[in-house]
């Protein structure tokens, strides 16, 4: 079976009535939780976009709270598993200044949980990486924004 493209999906959608459209979210909803979250953020989290990033970050806060203190192996495990959760939000917003947030607010709590980078190279390019993200997307936004975060993202790189 082939997968028809987006422009021939789109093309298929617009025929349908508002009933069947709502049926297929339904269905989309209920086989995959990745759907259902997406429509979640689609119907109640698009219109405050502000309270959306506070509760990611209060989820973040408590995913750090499991993050072990002593053993390298689980707090590489830890942190890749906080870090889905991050890009998935992330992907659901797709605005700039939301990922800039994020991201900056994980490099703190990393900072702030005294995550021992130097002990192994998958930590520290980890970070490392997180920290070329956050430049990305900050090359991205206007000038007078970029100049908003400039002393997080200092702060980060010491």
């Amino acid at each position: 079976m082939t997968t028809a493209s987006i422009q021939e999906i789109k093309k298929e959608l617009r025929s349908h009535d508002t009933d069947s459209l709502q049926e297929l979210c339904m269905l989309l909803a209920k086989y995959k939780k990745e759907n259902k979250e997406l429509l979640n953020y689609l119907l109640f989290e698009v219109h405050n976009e502000q309270a959306y990033v506070e509760n990611v970050k209060e989820e973040i806060r408590e995913l750090f709270k499991t993050v072990p203190a002593s053993n390298v192996y689980f707090i590489k495990k830890s942190l890749r598993k906080i870090l889905r959760f991050v890009n998935k939000q992330i992907k659901y917003s797709g605005i700039k200044q939301t990922e800039l947030e994020v991201r900056i607010f994980f490099c703190m709590k990393v900072k702030e949980t005294k995550i021992p980078l130097a002990a192994g190279t998958v930590l520290f390019n980890l970070y490392q990486q997180q920290l070329k993200k956050i430049e990305s997307a900050l090359a991205k936004l206007p000038e007078d924004i970029q100049a908003d975060y400039e002393r997080p993202l200092f702060r980060l790189q010491s």
